[in-house]
């Protein structure tokens, strides 16, 4: 019922906004069929009537205190097409121009009528129940995905069969911190710098020779309001200047392949959030101290730091010493593993993680026997080099974990691999294409290669998704967008009224648009907003995660909630150029998931 009332807002506001055209042409005695050309011309209404042919038809008149403009409006504009017959207006064949002797409405007094009625149309029909519509569980497609022709499922370990606590943030950011000190010589004041939960979203962007932190939209430019030097917003006036007057940053900066251009990192993956914060609080102790010291050098060492906490193996060890800490939602792994393992289905696993840490990882979460769920294992596949390289060749571990020197003929069940390539996993298989899917949280190191250049069928793990659909499932957030958004087509019907009293009011929602856009990105996270939206564009991840990924979701367990010859179809919301004439697919998370309780005794 909530999603058919949605449609109804939509396109109550969709027709309302569209009348304005009409209802301007009659505040202007302008001809309904000329007023697309005659916006189109750029001509300037300052508070006079003009023909088609530009001649003066004179001024605008006052209407009285008790004048309804909005009704005058639509009853001027109905008089013009009743035509002479009502003795009201006359029609002039040669410029098919129309004149009344309805009264003329003030601009000033016309444009906040305007506004007062689209605020009273959205808050009257947003119905009650518009709030928590989104099902968390949903399976967002990019792509049309029958499942039923699935055969072969594969999947990455950390972010995607283990899903960890945020608690591990702070482990890796606090051990990073100390080899930043002790082993590279840094002041030991970074010491005091705590971590700061929830400050940095994953998919940010991060300027290494001037040591930015940032947002960047799909058409590579940055948000505005999103960029911190250090601890501390940067003003957007000194933004510009940084980059030559543009906030736009130029492709071949920003866009290698593997999201890192020459002056650009950006980052991609979950265990990136503690990596970012480590760089913006170096960056502000030197700022703050007044200290010289050179971006660069610091983006590496920070960088090294962050993955010498990996090398070391120190995650590894905290996650083995408290799987119950640190490991979320384990039934739910082992739940997706045995219904596909159960209705035929092959599975492989193909991990960049050690052996040792997998097989304890899987054991909590799974059991003893998790090898017998796979076909194929295959760990410290150094990915992405694994997928885009055929140098390595596979080697096989003993039950210990020892390498052996046998030569690899064959991938076989039971058996653990490490290194590898994928040439030789295709032919060592025979799996190949849309038969394949395989799940993976990283856009670039998980997916990208598979699905550009060997067709698998790929799933994103995006665990964000579930905190955002709380934001989005609040009034606040309902009320708030749909206000902005009619506020906007105002502003985008209105902004031919030039006259000074008009041009203040379209200033004043202007702003009031800036302040909306501003409490919506906070919802989110005060910093850096949505990791899916800037104000308007879709980020830079969202880009990627819609090239990269037929499906995203937030957690492989959102794959119970779907029966195995489920056909996934994406929402085909409206182009630019198209009417939005597809109301009952504007919800895509708001339907039912047809298993969903499957999953009520997991969770």
């Amino acid at each position: 019922m909530a999603c058919k009332k949605l449609g109804s807002l939509s396109n109550a506001i969709w027709k309302r906004s569209s009348s304005c055209t009409v209802s301007m042409c009659a505040g202007f005695n302008i001809p309904a069929l000329a007023c697309g050309s005659f916006a189109s011309a750029g001509a300037t209404m300052n508070g006079q009537n003009c023909c088609k042919d530009r001649h003066n038809c004179g001024p605008t008149k006052i209407p009285p205190a008790n004048h309804n403009p909005v009704a005058a409006a639509v009853t001027s504009h109905r008089h013009q097409f009743v035509g002479k017959n009502r003795g009201e207006e006359s029609l002039t064949k040669s410029g098919r121009a129309f004149s009344s002797t309805a009264p003329q409405i003030n601009n000033k007094t016309y444009l906040w009528a305007r506004y007062n009625e689209m605020k009273r149309l959205v808050h009257d029909l947003i119905p009650p129940g518009v709030c928590n519509l989104l099902n968390p569980s949903t399976i967002y497609a990019n792509n049309e995905v029958n499942l039923e022709e699935v055969d072969i499922y594969g999947f990455d370990y950390d972010y995607t069969l283990a899903l960890y606590s945020s608690a591990l943030d702070e482990m890796i950011y606090n051990k990073a911190r100390e080899f930043l000190v002790q082993h590279y010589k840094y002041p030991e004041e970074i010491s005091k710098y705590d971590y700061i939960p929830n400050f940095a979203t994953r998919g940010l962007h991060y300027d290494i020779q001037k040591g930015l932190l940032m947002k960047i939209d799909a058409f590579h430019y940055i948000q505005l309001g999103t960029v911190y030097r250090g601890l501390k917003p940067v003003p957007d006036d000194e933004v510009m200047e940084l980059y030559g007057g543009s906030n736009h940053v130029p492709l071949h900066q920003v866009s290698g392949f593997y999201g890192k251009g020459p002056k650009m990192k950006q980052f991609m993956d979950v265990f990136s959030i503690p990596e970012m914060t480590l760089l913006a609080a170096a960056n502000d102790y030197f700022i703050s101290n007044d200290i010289e010291y050179d971006p660069e050098h610091l983006y590496k060492d920070v960088s090294d730091a962050i993955g010498m906490v990996h090398i070391k193996g120190y995650m590894y060890k905290w996650i083995m010493q408290d799987l119950e800490k640190y490991i979320l939602r384990g039934d739910e792994t082992y739940a997706v593993l045995h219904r596909l393992a159960s209705q035929g289905k092959k599975l492989f696993l193909i991990t960049n993680s050690p052996f040792s840490f997998v097989d304890k990882g899987m054991k909590y979460m799974v059991g003893k026997e998790w090898r017998d769920f796979f076909d194929v294992v295959i760990v410290q596949a150094d990915k992405p080099h694994f997928f885009n390289d055929c140098i390595k060749p596979f080697r096989r571990l003993d039950s210990n974990g020892d390498l052996q020197w046998d030569r690899i003929k064959s991938l076989d069940k039971g058996q653990i691999y490490k290194q590898g390539n994928l040439v030789d996993f295709l032919k060592l298989t025979g799996w190949s294409g849309s038969k394949v899917f395989y799940f993976g949280d990283h856009l670039y190191s998980d997916l990208a290669d598979l699905m550009l250049r060997h067709g698998w069928r790929t799933g994103a793990i995006v665990p964000e998704l579930e905190v955002e659909t709380k934001v989005v499932n609040t009034e606040q957030y309902a009320q708030g967008l749909t206000w902005l958004q009619a506020l906007t087509g105002l502003l985008e019907r209105m902004q031919m009224y030039r006259d000074p009293e008009s041009k203040k009011v379209l200033q004043e929602w202007l702003k009031e648009r800036e302040e909306l856009r501003a409490v919506t990105k906070n919802l989110f996270n005060p910093h850096f907003g949505s990791i899916f939206r800037t104000c308007h564009n879709p980020t830079y991840f969202s880009r990627r995660l819609c090239r990269f990924s037929d499906l995203y979701m937030a957690s492989i367990s959102c794959l119970l909630n779907y029966d195995l010859s489920y056909t996934f179809y994406p929402r085909r919301t409206p182009l630019q150029h198209e009417a939005p004439l597809w109301m009952d697919q504007l919800c895509t998370g708001c339907m039912k998931t047809p298993f969903l309780e499957e999953m009520a005794h997991i969770r």
